[in-house]
């Protein structure tokens, strides 16, 4: 092999997803700079337009126009880390509540694919395994066979035939996560995005606090081992096994393993799709009432699907992150309660894990418990759930918007809360995605019957 790896295909396709990725603090605070300064001339036009036209202003009009949302969709892909990440982490978490045109932004920023040009890829495999790196190789593809938010995935066979994955860090993203999420933020607020100005700083230390354990290849390492370990011999499931020796701070290397996009599992059976997604949902309840630890990112990206054997292959986790007992065990008292029928204890559950402020349902008392029956009857029927009927969204949606209008009500849930909530919702968002059915009744209860309350934590 030469001393310089091999250029990527020379095709437009293969060229136009080429971009470098600032690595500096000048060069992503410059970017940042272009993007808002693009942004600003965005809203000062559109606000000349509209008041020569006599319509209303708002900033979340001006700011979102269809040039601003282009400027914001591309300056985030570029920079990529910690701004692209937490716009993949708002979409999955409130897809169903954002504005349309905000909705796009963060679509796009989920299934954005760009990677590093080649040498700017050489630069980091040489900082992190010496100038001799290709020794170790008998081929390595420099084109990824994926390319997220943190770091980019790359197929090699080592000297000893072993086919592995390897996960590059982008260069620069573990030294630019504060200062990329407090721009991130900015730009929010600006749009009127934002959380309420009090909950702010405990939303920007939870997410940073995250994006540095995801940009720690060793900490992901780790994880990845355990839940080797965990599910082992727990059928349906792979997990891939870790090659310690080439496993940097910034590079993670492991075991290749082959299959395609869960999305695919669309053009399956039905029957296949309802069991995949079953299984999913069963290991989410593992993680929250067995485990005791969660991978709290449910990006479709991170599953693959087997077509031969239907066996689900887990990947990143850079997520993982211990469950909170009291988090567990108030979901615990809150399913025991619904599928009683009990709204009260629902309720009371709800507030006692810290879900619900107790202002909000002592001044909207009608609002709260029409969303408690409707949750209470869908997971109360004896049949599968079809997760593709969408239609009781809406309707908690409505009657939650209300409710944020009342700005006395407005505090955010417990940090912890938030993380198990989004691996739930994002998770049925995947069944959605497949029109899966699931009883999610008896579901829940095999899963109650089973397991016990966690110990609470030492004081």
């Amino acid at each position: 092999m030469s001393d310089d790896i091999p250029d990527f295909d020379d095709t437009p396709a293969d060229r136009s997803r080429e971009r470098a990725v600032p690595s500096g603090r000048m060069a992503r605070f410059g970017t940042f700079g272009r993007l808002v300064g693009g942004v600003a001339g965005g809203m000062a036009a559109e606000g000349a337009r509209r008041l020569t036209s006599g319509e209303s202003l708002s900033p979340r009009d001006l700011i979102l126009t269809p040039g601003n949302v282009q400027r914001m969709t591309d300056r985030l892909a570029h920079l990529r880390g910690a701004a692209m990440k937490m716009g993949q982490m708002i979409s999955l978490d409130s897809g169903d509540f954002l504005p349309p045109e905000l909705a796009k932004i963060l679509a796009t920023l989920r299934d954005q694919a760009n990677f590093m040009p080649t040498k700017q890829l050489d630069t980091v495999l040489r900082s992190e395994w010496g100038p001799d790196w290709r020794r170790q190789f008998k081929w390595f593809n420099p084109r990824p066979i994926a390319a997220a938010s943190i770091g980019q995935v790359h197929k090699a066979l080592t000297r000893n035939g072993e086919l592995l994955a390897i996960k590059v860090q982008y260069p620069g993203v573990a030294k630019s996560i504060d200062s990329d999420v407090d721009n991130v933020m900015t730009l929010l607020k600006v749009a009127g995005f934002a959380p309420p100005e009090l909950e702010i700083d405990r939303l920007l230390t939870a997410a940073k606090q995250q994006l540095h354990e995801e940009a720690d290849y060793k900490r992901e390492g780790a994880q990845m081992a355990m839940y080797r370990e965990r599910l082992a011999g727990v059928e349906g499931f792979v997990v891939p096994e870790l090659h310690e020796e080439l496993t940097r701070d910034s590079i993670l290397a492991m075991s290749f393993e082959e299959g395609v996009s869960i999305e695919e599992l669309e053009n399956e059976t039905p029957e296949r799709r309802d069991a995949t997604v079953e299984r999913l949902m069963q290991l989410v309840a593992r993680e929250l009432f067995d485990f005791g630890v969660m991978q709290t990112d449910p990006n479709f990206a991170n599953f693959r699907f087997r077509k031969e054997t239907g066996e689900i292959i887990l990947l990143d986790f850079g997520a993982c992150r211990p469950v909170d007992p009291d988090v567990a065990n108030g979901y615990r008292k809150m399913l025991i309660a619904g599928l009683k029928g009990d709204r009260e204890q629902v309720l009371a559950a709800t507030i006692e894990s810290g879900f619900m402020m107790p202002i909000v349902a002592e001044k909207h008392p009608e609002r709260v418990g029409k969303m408690i029956d409707i949750v209470i009857n869908e997971m109360r029927e004896d049949k599968p759930f079809d997760f593709g009927d969408r239609a009781f969204v809406p309707l908690l949606r409505d009657e939650g918007m209300e409710i944020a209008k009342d700005k006395d009500t407005w505090a955010f849930p417990p940090i912890e809360t938030l993380f198990v909530q989004r691996k739930v919702s994002g998770t049925a968002l995947l069944g959605a995605r497949l029109k899966a059915q699931v009883n999610i009744r008896r579901m829940t209860e095999e899963v109650l019957a089973s397991t016990k309350p966690l110990p609470a934590r030492a004081a």
